[in-house]
Formats: structure tokens, C-alpha cells, sequence
């Protein structure tokens, strides 16, 4: 297991991954959260078509505000080539003030709520900022945390990766 591990992470070094949350090359589970009208949904529909960049996110967090001009740039450059998905977490905030806070700034993401922290719970989610990109077969191919990702390289890397192979 340790080896599996150790390959896997070994893998994703291309994309700049970091040791935090789910280990890299893992298939991104599933997580029940909602939309901002409360809708019940789950993070699993976005997998398998594009590459997927979640963000848990918070309108308070001064490093998620960092990482803003990237997502503006990703959604510039690569359009529908992949999906951005902003997780926000409960803490001190509402879903109304979530939807005024992305329409303000223009935000380029699906937000959604985590209304029971299941998604932070089954993304092992250390800290607000924290990013995770699922590849197009729905695998983590990265995750960090901070104002100082490169966002932008590490969706052109998966982007440029080759498609993976249908299954069986």
C-alpha cells in the first residue's frame, strides 16, 4: 500500500501537487452539498466529462480572494475545457451573502453550499483556499492550499494530458 502510494504521488509531481487532503490519485468521492437555493446535489455530477478545480471557499478568506484572478484567467483561457466549482463553507457566512459576494466580483464558478461540511469531511479539507483538481476520468491530480497556488499551470498540465481510455 505504502509503495501504491508512493507511485501514486511519485505520478502527480508534473502537476505541482502538495500532501494535503485526499492523496493524489485517488478518485475524487462523491459529497452531498447543495446549491445557493438549497437544492440538494452532489459533487460526483461534475465528474467524468472535463477536468473539475474545486475551491472550499469563504467570502472572509483574504487567500481565496488571492486565488481570484486565476480562476478569472482559467475561465478566460480554457472556457468550458474545465469546470470551476466553488465549495463554500458555513462558517460565518450564508448563501445569500455567498451568491452577493460571486456576483459582485464576477466570479466565474459554480458556487455551492456544504451546508453538514460532508464535502470538507470527504475531501479531507485542511483550511479554506484549499484547491483539488479532478482529472477528466475523476481522478485528484492535485491539491494545494494558500493564495500562492499556481492554479493556472496546473489546469493547463491536465488539460494537456492525454484523455484516458474508456472503460470496459
Amino acid at each position: 500500500m505504502l509503495r501504491l502510494l508512493a507511485a501514486a504521488l511519485l505520478f502527480a509531481a508534473p502537476l505541482g501537487a502538495q500532501e494535503l487532503g485526499l492523496p493524489v490519485g485517488t478518485k475524487a468521492p462523491p459529497a452531498a452539498v447543495q446549491t445557493l437555493d438549497g437544492t440538494a446535489t452532489d459533487l460526483a455530477r461534475y465528474y467524468g466529462r472535463t477536468p473539475v478545480l474545486l475551491e472550499f471557499w469563504a467570502t472572509w478568506c483574504p487567500n481565496c480572494k488571492q486565488l481570484e484572478p486565476q480562476l478569472q484567467r482559467i475561465a478566460r483561457e480554457h472556457g468550458a475545457k474545465v469546470k470551476l466549482v466553488g465549495v463554500a463553507v458555513t462558517v460565518n457566512q450564508s448563501p445569500q451573502r455567498v451568491r452577493l459576494y460571486a456576483q459582485k466580483y464576477k466570479l466565474p464558478m459554480e458556487m455551492l453550499w456544504d451546508a453538514q461540511g460532508k464535502a470538507s469531511d470527504a475531501y479531507d479539507a485542511p483550511a479554506t483556499s484549499y484547491v483539488v483538481l479532478v482529472d477528466r476520468a475523476g481522478k485528484v491530480v492535485y491539491t494545494g492550499q494558500g493564495g500562492d497556488q499556481d492554479l493556472v499551470g496546473a489546469v493547463r498540465r491536465v488539460l494537456a494530458a492525454p484523455a484516458p481510455a474508456p472503460a470496459r
